[in-house]
C-alpha cells in the first residue's frame, strides 16, 4: 500500500461558508484516496514517512470550470470591446491558428504547466474545432497532471470563415475525435456546442443525441451578454428563453455546464436546479466584456449549483486565487446593484465555489472528504508581514487577495505529486 503523510496547517470547505481547520494536522492518503485529517498522526501510520511542511497551509486544490485554452495568448486583449465584437475582432482570429499542431503543442504544454503550478488541477476547458490541436492540449495537460474535461468545439454558422465547420465535418470530426481521445486516463471528452448562435439546429440535434448515447457531459454559454440573447431569440422564435434552445435537442441536464448566466431571471435559474445543470460563474470575464454582474447570491438561495472559472481570455485570471477574489467584488457589487438587500459571498463561500463547488462536478465529496483522491496545494505565506498571529483562516483570506512570489510550493493531483517548489 502506498501512504501519503502531509503535515502542516490544513484548511479545507466542507459546505459552503465553513472552513475545516487543524493547525500542525496530518492529510493521510492511502493509494491516492484521502483516508483523513487528523490532529494526532494515528498509530497504523507510525513508521511511515511524514512529509513536514511545517506551518505552510495545506488546502484544497483548485477546480476551473470554464476556459478557452486557445485564448491563452491573447490573455489581456481586447478588453474595451463587448462580446460580440471582442469575439469577431481577437478571439476567432486567435483560434484560427491553432490549426497549426506544433503551434498548439508549444501553446498548450505551457499552458498546462501554469495551471498547475498555481495549483488547480481540475477543469473543463474548451479547446477550438480543431481535432488534432485538441488532441494535443488533452495530452498535456495529462502529462502535467491535470484532470478534467476537454471538448472539441462544435460551429458551424456564424463565425470568420478560418474558423467554421461545415455541418457534417462537424459531426465526422466530432466523431473521430471521440474515437481517438479513448486512452486518455485524466482527461476525458465533453460535447461543447461554442454557443447557439454557433450552431445550426441540425449539428444542435447531433450533439444531444450522442450526449444521450454515450453519457458525455455538456458544456456551453448562457445568457451572457443582452445583445447574445436577443440574437438567440431571433434564431429560435420558438424558445421563450435561452436556455430552452439547449433543452430542446437534448443538452440540458445534471452533466450540463452552463458558464455565465449573468442574465438569467428566476425562471431560467428554476430550470437550472430542476435539472441539475451547474452554473460557471466567470467573475472578471464578466466585468472585463461589460456584460453585467451574475446573481450569484440568489442562484445559491434557489438551490443552484455555482462554480467558479477563470474563463480566460474574457477572464485576464488565469490563477484561480485571483478568481476566488474576483467573484467575491463581484458580489459586493451585486449587492449594490441591488439595493443593499442582497449578502456578498464571504472568503469561505468563495473558496468553497472555487474548490468543493467545482470538485463537486467531478463526484468528489466537498473538502477533504475520506475517499476523495488525494487534490491539494501547499501554500507558503510565511514571507508576507503580519499585523498579528493569524488564524488559518485568516491566513487563507491573505492568500486570496495576496501571495508571495513563489508561495506555491507543492501541488497533488489524482493522488500524485505533480509539482514541487522546493
Amino acid at each position: 500500500m502506498s501512504i501519503t503523510i502531509l503535515k502542516g496547517a490544513i484548511v479545507s470547505a466542507p459546505a459552503l461558508g465553513r472552513l475545516e481547520t487543524t493547525e500542525g494536522g496530518y492529510l493521510v492518503a492511502e493509494n491516492g484516496k484521502i483516508a483523513g485529517v487528523f490532529p494526532v498522526l494515528p498509530e497504523r501510520y507510525a513508521g511511515a514517512p511524514v512529509e513536514d511542511y511545517g506551518d505552510a497551509l495545506i488546502l484544497q486544490s483548485l477546480a476551473d470550470l470554464h476556459l478557452h485554452a486557445p485564448q491563452y495568448p491573447m490573455l489581456g486583449m481586447g478588453m474595451d470591446l463587448p462580446l460580440l465584437d471582442w469575439l469577431n475582432a481577437y478571439t476567432f482570429p486567435t483560434e484560427a491558428r491553432f490549426a497549426d499542431p506544433c503551434y498548439a503543442r508549444t501553446v498548450y504544454r505551457q499552458l498546462a504547466r501554469e495551471l498547475i503550478e498555481n495549483g488547480t488541477t481540475r477543469v473543463c476547458m474548451f479547446s477550438s474545432l480543431h481535432r488534432e490541436a485538441t488532441l494535443i492540449l488533452m495530452e498535456e495537460l495529462e502529462k502535467a497532471g491535470v484532470t478534467g474535461y476537454v471538448g472539441k468545439v462544435n460551429m458551424d454558422r456564424n463565425a470568420i470563415p478560418a474558423l467554421q465547420e461545415e455541418t457534417e465535418e462537424s459531426m465526422r470530426e466530432t466523431l473521430r475525435w471521440l474515437e481517438e481521445c479513448q486512452n486518455f486516463r485524466l482527461v476525458k471528452p465533453i460535447l461543447t456546442p461554442r454557443f447557439t448562435p454557433s450552431c445550426t439546429n441540425d449539428l444542435m440535434a447531433f450533439l444531444g443525441k450522442l450526449a444521450a448515447e454515450r453519457n458525455l457531459p455538456i458544456q456551453s454559454h448562457l445568457s451572457e451578454n443582452t445583445g447574445e440573447i436577443a440574437w438567440v431569440k431571433d434564431l429560435h422564435p420558438d424558445c421563450g428563453q435561452y436556455w430552452e434552445t439547449y433543452q430542446k435537442y437534448g443538452l440540458w441536464n445534471n452533466r450540463t455546464l452552463m458558464a455565465h448566466c449573468v442574465w438569467s431571471d428566476q425562471r431560467e435559474r428554476t430550470a437550472m436546479r430542476t435539472a441539475g445543470v451547474t452554473v460557471v460563474h466567470c467573475a472578471d470575464s464578466n466585468q472585463n466584456i461589460c456584460s453585467g454582474t451574475a446573481p450569484v447570491r440568489a442562484m445559491l438561495n434557489e438551490g443552484v449549483n455555482v462554480a467558479l472559472g477563470s474563463d480566460i481570455a474574457g477572464g485576464d485570471h488565469l490563477n484561480m486565487f485571483d478568481v476566488v477574489a474576483a467573484s467575491i467584488r463581484a458580489s459586493k457589487a451585486r449587492r449594490i446593484l441591488d439595493g443593499w438587500e442582497t449578502d456578498f459571498l464571504t472568503v469561505a463561500e468563495g473558496w468553497f465555489l472555487g474548490t468543493s463547488a467545482g470538485a463537486a462536478f467531478f463526484e468528489a465529496s466537498p473538502g477533504f472528504a475520506p475517499g476523495n483522491m488525494l487534490h491539494a496545494v501547499v501554500v507558503d505565506d510565511g514571507g508576507l508581514p503580519q499585523p498579528h498571529s493569524l488564524t488559518p483562516a485568516e491566513r487563507l483570506e491573505r492568500c486570496v487577495y495576496r501571495r508571495q512570489k513563489n508561495a506555491v510550493q507543492a501541488v497533488w493531483s489524482e493522488g500524485k505529486r505533480v509539482f514541487s517548489n522546493t
